[in-house]
Formats: structure tokens, C-alpha cells, sequence
């Protein structure tokens, strides 16, 4: 769907984007005899034909699917899930063995080239009506003349009509210019929570955790999802204000403190594609850094968490980044394959 045509009102439910992606992985088996194969792909387009979201969401994917041609990979890709979730579940360990267990677990994973896809790209991601891959970005100009650029790995909806403008970020980080409309205004939605711009300029990052909101220009409200307290009592949401240099970080539940950023540079960073980090644990940007990048980069939060970086890291060459960063901190950076990449704490120092 184009960005200048009005957007679905009800996309294919999360259940429903599930099942398609568990129908691909399925087909996508390289044990599958003919016969077991025919069956299957009857009774993926029987599931197809149930309802339009149905088929809407198979339809997607697999055009995504065959553009990456990924399909022919998987194999037992549920045990792997089960056990790679199970692994990563638990606290890391500062043994060898443990370390060992996990990167097994890992590679394991790795082996399984159409589910890694699947980890990297959730389904929500998949059916987006406008998505960046891996390291690429994307500039559009909306029906209403504003402007959005996509970061690497970022991915939007778009519900546009007579009566509103809202973008819904399912993945990633996007910088939007708004053009003024004094009949519709223009609101983000993430898992978190809605922005709505009473200015021009500002940034939106989400990760699972959190939405982050940089205003670069005038000034934006952000409104908090409150799970199941809206509806009951009618008592509106907590709700905040941010001006043009300040930044906030929010679940659906609280906001974070409000810290002043410098405009000129984080506006130079979106221009000239790099990274700029003030005092951030080190974790924090090893995720951001994760993003454009193809595959993992395994690390202990809790042994890398009380390091902060402040930086400016390239965005061209993400291994050259990690080698900066191993100049100015006690980490060791372990390629075990292009896919992994493991940081621990060097304990020589």
C-alpha cells in the first residue's frame, strides 16, 4: 500500500500475522515429501480463504519472503525457538561452559537461515506498509506533503483519511517533518503510547521495552497506554509535553527523566549517517549499533551495563565501530561467524 492512499482500518490481527508466518516456516521445511508438501500448501490456501486478513497476511509475507529468497531453508524450526528462548531466558553466567551452551544455542539457530529471518524480521515487520532493511534508509514525502525517513531496519503503518493522520511505528526509528494541518492532526502510535505534534520536527525510536521521543523542532504531547484502565474507568491517561532539545523515554506505563540534547548534532548524525552517543550504557548502543548490521551481536548487560559511551561511531562499517569501542573500553569483540558477534568484558584489564 502506497502512503498517499488511505491505509486498512483493521489490519490482520497479531493471531492471525502469527499463523501466516507459522505456515511459512512449515512450508519452507526441506524434510517435506512431495505429498506432504501438496497437503500443506492445500490447506494454506484453504486458511487463506477463512477471511481477507487471512490472505491479505499470507499474501505479504510471501512477497517479502520471495524478494529475500529465504524459503528454501528451515528445518525442526520450533525446537530451536524453544530452545534458543530457553537459553536466552536465563542470566548468562560467567563460565565457559555456560558461554559455550549459549553460543551452541546460537549457532544452532543460525543454521536455520529462513527462522533467523523470521527472529530479525517479526511478522509485524513483514506487513508494514513501508519497511528498511538491514543498514538502508528511506525518505517519502506523504499525501499531506510531510516528510519521513526510515532508519535502518524501521518499519510504519499508515492510517490516513478525511478525518485523521496517524503512523503507527511497528519497528525501529523514523525522523518526521510535519506539514501543518489544522483539521487533522498528526499523531505516532507505538506499543507505548501516541505522540501528537503540535510542532514540526522530531525523532520516534522503539525498542521492545520503551519509545523514545527527540524533538528537534516546536513541541509534541505524548500520551501513555494504560492496559485496561481507560476502558474501565474512563479516567484519561498521564500524558507530558516536550519541547524542541529535549528527549524522553516511555513504556506504556511511566515516562523517564527529560534530557536536553544537542539538536545540531543529532540533526548532522540523520544527514551524514552516524551515531551519536552522550553518556549511554554501553548495552544500549551495542542494540543500536545491532541494527544495521546483519545477524547478532550477543553480549551480558550486566557485565557491560555500568560503561558509558559518549561517541561518534560510523555507520558504514559497524565492525569498525565495535573495533572504536574496544579502544576506549575493557571489551573483548569475538566474530565467531558473520552472523554472531559476541562482546564480553576483557578480564585482563
Amino acid at each position: 500500500m502506497k502512503p498517499d492512499q488511505s491505509s486498512r482500518i483493521h489490519p490482520p490481527s497479531d493471531d492471525v500475522v502469527n499463523q501466516a508466518a507459522e505456515w511459512i516456516v512449515r512450508l519452507s521445511e526441506d524434510d517435506l515429501t512431495l505429498a506432504d508438501l501438496a497437503t500443506l500448501q492445500a490447506e494454506f490456501a484453504q486458511w487463506q480463504q477463512i477471511s481477507p486478513h487471512h490472505a491479505e497476511a499470507a499474501r505479504k509475507m510471501l512477497a517479502v519472503i520471495d524478494q529475500s529468497k529465504w524459503i528454501r531453508a528451515t528445518t525442526h524450526p520450533a525446537s530451536a525457538h524453544a530452545a534458543m528462548k530457553a537459553s536466552l531466558a536465563k542470566k548468562r553466567k560467567n563460565t565457559r561452559a555456560g558461554k559455550l551452551s549459549a553460543m551452541l544455542v546460537l549457532i544452532t539457530v543460525l543454521a536455520l537461515p529462513a527462522w533467523v529471518f523470521f527472529q530479525h524480521y517479526p511478522p509485524a515487520y513483514l506487513l508494514a506498509d513501508m519497511r528498511t532493511s538491514t543498514g538502508q534508509w528511506h525518505t517519502q514525502k506523504l499525501a499531506d506533503n510531510s516528510m519521513i525517513t526510515l532508519n535502518s531496519a524501521s518499519a510504519v503503518n499508515f492510517h490516513y483519511d478525511a478525518m485523521q493522520r496517524n503512523l503507527e511505528l511497528v519497528h525501529g526509528e523514523i525522523l518526521i517533518d510535519v506539514t501543518a494541518d489544522p483539521v487533522r492532526p498528526f499523531q505516532v502510535k507505538t506499543r507505548h503510547g501516541w505522540i501528537r505534534a503540535l510542532g514540526t520536527r522530531f525523532i520516534v525510536n522503539l525498542d521492545d521495552k520503551t519509545t523514545t521521543l527527540t524533538m528537534l523542532e516546536s513541541k509534541a504531547a505524548v500520551m501513555l497506554h494504560a492496559p485496561n484502565t481507560q476502558q474501565q474507568t474512563g479516567n484519561t491517561t498521564e500524558t507530558l509535553t516536550l519541547d524542541a532539545g529535549q528527549r524522553v523515554q516511555f513504556s506504556n506505563r511511566w515516562f523517564g527523566g527529560i534530557e536536553t540534547v544537542n539538536i545540531r548534532e543529532i540533526s548532522d548524525s540523520w544527514k551524514f549517517r552516524h551515531l551519536v552517543f552522550e553518556n549511554r550504557p554501553l548495552p544500549e548502543v551495542l542494540d543500536t549499533l545491532s541494527r544495521y548490521r546483519t545477524g547478532l551481536i550477543q553480549y551480558d548487560t550486566q557485565a557491560l551495563e555500568h560503561m558509558k559511551v559518549s561517541a561518534v561511531l560510523p555507520l558504514d562499517n559497524i565492525d569498525t565501530a565495535l573495533s572504536l569501542l574496544t579502544r576506549s573500553f575493557p571489551i573483548q569483540v569475538r566474530t565467531i561467524t558473520p552472523w554472531l558477534i559476541i562482546v564480553e568484558a576483557d578480564v585482563r584489564h
